[in-house]
């Protein structure tokens, strides 16, 4: 089904996905804060109360776009990372990229994840899509960590939440579609190379003095 802003008839009998479909056009179009779950119910061509067969309320409508994204997320970041190949710090790189390019891609989803405040450990399932996107990072850090020379070996979590925060910051600031964001001399991901060069070289990871 493609979704546009004409409304589209309900046909395939899977509401609770139609409805998913829904949400995610109204959030890249007007963000979380213009999302509505009679909107998303307009949308997807059925009546205001039909989303409540399947969604308390908006919170968890839009708790579940987000544990989809976290899911999809999860999978880019596997796809990059590549369990290490052909070389943990290449692949490493790969990762950052692959961070910036899904804020910059799927920002619905990535606006659903990170922008509506949502409680995780009010919906199991999206807490554990989070972790298992995180998972990814984490596990990709102690690989690359494990590498460090012991005198420089920092705690692989504590190397993943900083460059999650680099990765973060910098998709945040220069990734979304949004016409205000600052501009750059350089790309997000050459910004964000250079920041994990300088990081890793740090920890005697990467070459230069």
């Amino acid at each position: 089904m493609t979704w546009s802003g004409q409304r589209r008839g309900y046909h395939h009998g899977n509401l609770r996905e139609a409805l998913v479909q829904a949400a995610v056009s109204l959030i890249a179009e007007h963000g979380p804060a213009g999302f509505s779950v009679a909107e998303a119910a307009r949308l997807a061509g059925v009546s205001p109360g039909a989303p409540y067969r399947h969604f308390r309320d908006a919170e968890a409508l839009l708790a579940e776009v987000a544990r989809q994204g976290f899911e999809r997320f999860a999978e880019a970041l596997s796809a990059a990372w590549q369990d290490g190949a052909p070389e943990p710090l290449a692949a490493y790189e790969r990762l950052g990229r692959a961070y910036l390019e899904f804020a910059r891609t799927e920002s619905a989803y990535y606006a659903a994840m990170f922008e509506t405040r949502l409680a995780a450990e009010d919906h199991p399932g999206l807490q554990a899509a989070g972790d298992r996107a995180f998972g990814v990072l984490r596990e990709a850090t102690e690989r690359l960590i494990a590498r460090a020379p012991d005198i420089r070996r920092p705690p692989a979590l504590m190397v993943a939440l900083h460059v999650w925060s680099m990765a973060h910051g910098i998709a945040s600031l220069f990734c979304r579609p949004d016409r205000s964001r600052r501009k750059l001399p350089m790309t997000p991901e050459e910004l964000l190379e250079a920041g994990l060069l300088i990081y890793l070289q740090s920890l005697g990871l990467a070459g230069g003095p």
